[in-house]
């Protein structure tokens, strides 16, 4: 009877707060730039359609466009080649000499080598000439640079670019609007400027109807960078007078098309029909559709244009469409820019032969969240408990070996929860979530492989900590090999932790940041010294018992944040199924087994990948070892691995079904996506508008708790082995008491020095931070777990062997990581076999001398 009123409770508080009213407020804030200046064969300034736009050297250029003159309904249409200038911050346009000939309705992109401006037309011909437009803000005036010709002369078309690959699609032959083409043409801008020669390529096109005034965009998917084909119209044939408007739109993949696949995929349609309008592409998945250009009779009145104001944003994870808002000014045939922050769209017409010569520019509008004092106060609660433990613990640290493992003192249950929560981290609260929401299943099988993996490591790897009753898992290496390999393991494993202690604030910087009006340098700050305080005080029983607690807090907050989730949907589990079925989120396996699968998340990557990312923590990483040394036998030792995996498989699914649950909620809610979010931080963004007062701060509580169990093991961690593998090993400090001094003055140095990367690492743009944790264990943990298993599983391999190893590991990675297209999550394991391969071929050279092994090697006798 207790859980039904309680299931009942937390239904009623969901459906005050989950059915809430969309956020009506437009996403865009506008205002407006100096109108453009009359053309030089003109009195009155008219505006012009169909212009080349776009930004170089931050200055916005006009270059060419078409209008009429009053009357309007008398004037004939006059194509102009006047080139204009604005830069930043000015009042005044600058007139910037002439266009070769008088130009309108060709493409054009913004590109870091200039303006790049492609086809057009004018009153009797279509023509196929590229050209870059470059600003000289110097001397004030424009370069010309003439580009290999389009495959065919085309108009009324639409470009955009992958990096330097300009993408063409579209258009029209002539200046018939039956001459409609069905194309797209690439050119690699890179290739010419440095020199080399390149022409456009003819790629596989769209299983749609041929287009022209379509819109082209380039935007990432969420897997990678696509083209996007949208809308456009066309007639079938000069007797046929009606045009058809399409509203179809289609995706391609140049990753697809390289590896030899089927590049193109039919998206949902738009709402509504759309043509001879203007896109751009905003945040990491929008990409914004300004007006439409339909007929005057059923569009706004004439003070604002004739043709429709309505704003769209297309989200090309959940393929969804959405109404942000609207125009000032129904503004069509034109280029929307990009110009730093906001978007610019210039000029333009504005009702059937009326242009305008207003320039209106519009900035995101970051959509405002109140955590407010409930949640608040449950998050004081949860940080002050944190606190409380850390001071509880501090008078049971009379010794180095108390603050290093607890005394021995930790219950086997406690020890595994540490473990779990330390592997687990904001990385897996946020990053994981938000990878699934992005893309699919196909990583479950990097966690999973643990399960097989965690007999191997209870039988083969953890017996020998065991043994020699390490504090420091590179007492090890010196007891198998010699002092400098465990110098390097320790200096390696340094590296690894502060890098990792960087990003594992950072994440959940970007949840408290979003939910708050705090910055997310603050945010940062507040994970990182609370961390350093209780850290420092308690030693590692306070840092076990407070990693308990927060997996708890963690998992419970994920737990109750999925089964509001799943309320919140329209249809509840069984939508949740079939939506996500349909499209393709519970993918597992990619089978491909091709030359090139060594790129991609191919099945086999993850297995062999999923080996090597779970061998790094759990045989070589002092901050899990520790936990190992930190019961009072081999028995717990077993039970508290055993209670880490059991724990790490059920936030595994729990966490990959909060991604997919994320995909389909926003896909029936797109209205409530805001692009000024990172894709990182699509399980923050739900947890601040979705969640009841109260539970959005239980749930936040468990992200922090994600990130200071993990900080402050590798805190901990990292304290251990600079005063065991370091100070203690050479006898540097006389007294005990030094050395617990030296212990927690450690915790304080590296905190701050952590603290200090996440802040640096906050202004990186990086499309997957969890990618980026993938990079960064396999570099620096791979060559380290390596010199364990050459120890553990060979006897004739010496310490020189065994180092030189370790840097060939290093180094393989080095290049394979500058110089290869690896998959990241491969890196681990290429470490692992590098340094175990060739060290094993070094020992041929310099064998192992004569040594008693019999504690350190999984064979039992001595070495000959």
């Amino acid at each position: 009877m207790k859980n039904k009123k309680f299931s009942i409770l937390i239904i009623l508080l969901c459906s005050n707060f989950v059915f809430a009213a969309p956020d009506k407020l437009s996403w865009l804030n506008w205002s407006q730039l100096p109108i453009l200046p009359p053309t030089s064969d003109q009195n009155e300034s008219f505006g012009v359609a169909g212009p080349f736009a776009g930004i170089h050297n931050d200055a916005l250029i006009i270059a060419g466009g078409a209008n009429f003159a009053k009357p309007y309904d008398q004037a004939q249409k006059t194509w102009h080649d006047d080139i204009f200038v604005l830069e930043k911050n000015s009042k005044n346009w600058q007139p910037a000499g002439k266009l070769n000939n008088p130009i309108a309705y060709g493409a054009s992109v913004s590109t870091k080598y200039g303006l790049l401006c492609l086809g057009g037309n004018d009153a009797n011909q279509t023509f196929d000439d590229v050209f870059l437009l470059k600003w000289d803000s110097k001397n004030k005036k424009i370069e010309k640079v003439d580009l290999p010709s389009l495959p065919l002369p085309c108009s009324n078309m639409a470009a955009a670019a992958i990096d330097d690959v300009i993408y063409v699609a579209g258009g029209q032959r002539t200046t018939s609007p039956f001459s409609a083409m069905k194309n797209l043409w690439s050119l690699d801008l890179s290739m010419i400027i440095s020199g080399g020669s390149a022409n456009w390529k003819q790629l596989p096109v769209w299983p749609g109807e041929q287009r022209a005034f379509n819109i082209t965009a380039s935007q990432h998917n969420g897997k990678e960078y696509c083209i996007y084909v949208i809308g456009g119209r066309y007639q079938k044939s000069p007797e046929d007078s009606n045009t058809i408007t399409l509203n179809d739109v289609y995706e391609f993949s140049p990753s697809k098309y390289k590896a030899g696949q089927s590049p193109w995929k039919k998206c949902s349609d738009s709402p509504v029909t759309i043509n001879a309008v203007s896109s751009i592409d905003v945040g990491q998945s929008h990409i914004l559709i300004f007006g439409a250009a339909v007929s005057p009779d059923s569009a706004d009145s004439n003070d604002k244009g004739c043709f429709s104001r309505d704003v769209l944003a297309y989200h090309t994870i959940t393929d969804s469409f959405t109404s942000i808002g609207k125009m000032p000014l129904s503004q069509v045939t034109t280029t929307a820019v990009k110009w730093g922050n906001n978007i610019v769209i210039p000029s333009g017409e504005i009702c059937p032969r009326i242009r305008t010569p207003q320039i209106w520019q519009a900035e995101l509008v970051k959509k405002s969240t109140v955590f407010g004092k409930i949640n608040f106060f449950a998050l004081i609660i949860y940080l002050t408990g944190m606190l409380v433990v850390g001071v509880y613990f501090m008078r049971r640290n009379k010794s180095t070996d108390d603050f290093f493992r607890g005394g021995k003192r930790v219950p086997s249950w406690v020890a595994g929860l540490s473990i779990f929560a330390t592997l687990l981290s904001s990385i897996t609260f946020i990053a994981i979530p938000a990878k699934v929401y992005c893309t699919d299943w196909t990583f479950l099988a990097i966690n999973l492989i643990g399960i097989p993996i965690a007999p191997f490591i209870l039988i083969c790897v953890v017996p020998h900590f065991i043994k020699i009753d390490a504090t420091s898992a590179y007492e090890y290496l010196e007891k198998r090999f010699n002092i400098a390999v465990r110098l390097f393991a320790a200096f390696s494993f340094i590296l690894f932790h502060i890098a990792r202690m960087a990003i594992v604030m950072f994440l959940p910087a970007l949840a408290l940041s979003a939910m708050t009006n705090m910055s997310v340098n603050t945010c940062i700050l507040l994970t990182g010294v609370l961390t350093v305080i209780y850290c420092a005080m308690g030693g590692l029983e306070a840092v076990a018992w407070t990693d308990a607690v927060q997996s708890l807090v963690l998992l419970g907050g994920a737990g109750l944040c999925l089964f509001i989730m799943l309320h919140g949907l329209n249809g509840g589990i069984s939508e949740f199924i079939s939506v996500a079925s349909a499209n393709a989120k519970f993918h597992t396996i990619n089978w491909d087994w091709s030359s090139t699968s060594l790129y991609t998340s191919a099945f086999w990557v993850m297995i062999v990948g999923g080996i090597g990312q779970n061998l790094v923590p759990y045989v070589s990483d002092q901050a899990i070892v520790q936990r190992y040394m930190s019961v009072s036998s081999a028995k717990k030792v077993k039970d508290s691995f055993i209670t880490s995996i059991v724990a790490g498989l059920f936030a595994t699914l729990l966490f990959f079904c909060i991604g997919t649950a994320l995909y389909v909620f926003y896909k029936q809610n797109p209205q409530d996506l805001d692009p000024s979010f990172q894709n990182d931080a699509i399980f923050p963004l739900f947890i601040t508008s979705k969640l009841p007062a109260g539970i959005a701060g239980i749930v936040v509580a468990g992200i922090f708790a994600a990130a200071q169990s993990t900080v402050s093991g590798s805190i901990h961690s990292i304290s251990t082995v600079v005063v065991t593998d370091v100070f203690k090993r050479f006898s540097l400090l006389k007294t005990e008491k030094a050395y617990l001094n030296l212990a927690r003055l450690c915790v304080l140095l590296f905190g701050i020095l952590g603290t200090a990367l996440a802040l640096l690492f906050a202004s990186a743009d990086i499309k997957s931070i969890w990618e980026s944790f993938m990079s960064v264990l396999g570099l620096f943990g791979g060559s380290m777990c390596g010199l364990f298993l050459l120890g553990i599983f060979t006897k004739r391999i010496g310490g020189t062997a065994a180092i030189m190893g370790a840097f060939i590991g290093a180094a393989v990675l080095f290049w394979v990581n500058n110089y290869t297209k690896t998959y990241l999550v491969l890196y681990a394991s290429i470490g692992i076999a590098s340094c175990f391969i060739s060290g094993y071929l070094i020992s041929f050279i310099f064998p192992q001398k004569q040594k008693d092994l019999s504690q350190v090697v999984l064979h039992q006798e001595t070495s000959k």
